[in-house]
């Protein structure tokens, strides 16, 4: 699905990270409705929208990895005190839907699923996303990188959604798909497994923050608190994810 652009003036551009596109798509109309600022946004990696800010481009909020966002403190392209968790998630296992589901009630039995796995799609970890990174310092700490390197089948192009893990297996691309949980849910064709074990599993926190050259900053501070509302935290959990805790 691509990024949705009003056809009318925009107000506000957001960039955003793909862990929140199904958030995001579901809450920006109800936020255009109860506001007179229309939106343009899109979606890529945390790394690719980090580079953008970094770079100077325009841009008036942003909504990634918290972990990116802190460094858009130091190079002081976002507005620090304007950093505002909005959501949280986790990595899950998904495989075609139908096809047996394999053991991943521990972390030894993940690692052999993972071992004995056929083809594993998961994001590529060059594009700097949160949770590309995270799975392949899974696959060096269980000390399986080197022999899962010709298994992988890499997410490359996270602005496309039909290009993600979870579509890679509906379409007979992979046998297993590793991305997180919200993701995995939004896709057709998959049965979910289930989220990683609590040993090796990680919290992700996307935050948001009002960048320093942004010209509609009234317009993003805004939109925040609309993602603090009630109805926002009820969309974020229907999604699969969590709200964040400030």
């Amino acid at each position: 699905m691509k990024a949705r652009v009003p056809t009318d003036s925009i107000d506000l551009r957001v960039r955003c990270a793909v862990g929140m596109r199904q958030v995001m798509l579901d809450l920006l109309p109800k936020f255009e409705q109860t506001n007179s600022y229309r939106v343009a946004i899109s979606f890529n990696s945390s790394g690719e929208i980090r580079k953008w800010v970094d770079s100077g481009k325009p841009v008036d909020l942003v909504i990634i990895f918290r972990e990116s966002v802190e460094h858009l403190v130091t190079t002081e392209r976002v507005i620090a005190g304007s950093l505002t968790n909005v959501a949280t998630s986790h990595v899950g296992v998904a495989v075609y839907k139908g096809a047996p589901k394999p053991d991943i009630s521990s972390t030894e039995a993940f690692k052999k699923t993972m071992l004995n796995a056929k083809t594993i799609a998961c994001p590529d970890p060059e594009r700097g996303g949160a949770s590309g990174t995270y799975i392949t310092r899974i696959f060096e700490r269980l000390g399986i990188a080197e022999t899962l390197k010709s298994k992988l089948v890499l997410s490359s192009t996270p602005e496309n959604e039909n290009a993600m893990p979870g579509y890679l297996v509906a379409t007979g691309k992979a046998e297993i798909a590793l991305h997180q949980m919200q993701e995995l849910l939004a896709v057709p064709g998959i049965d979910i497994v289930g989220p990683l074990p609590d040993e090796i599993q990680a919290t992700f926190v996307f935050t948001a923050a009002v960048t320093s050259n942004s010209k509609q900053a009234n317009a993003a501070k805004a939109l925040i608190q609309f993602l603090d509302t009630a109805d926002a935290k009820y969309v974020i959990k229907s999604k699969g994810m969590e709200p964040a805790s400030q």
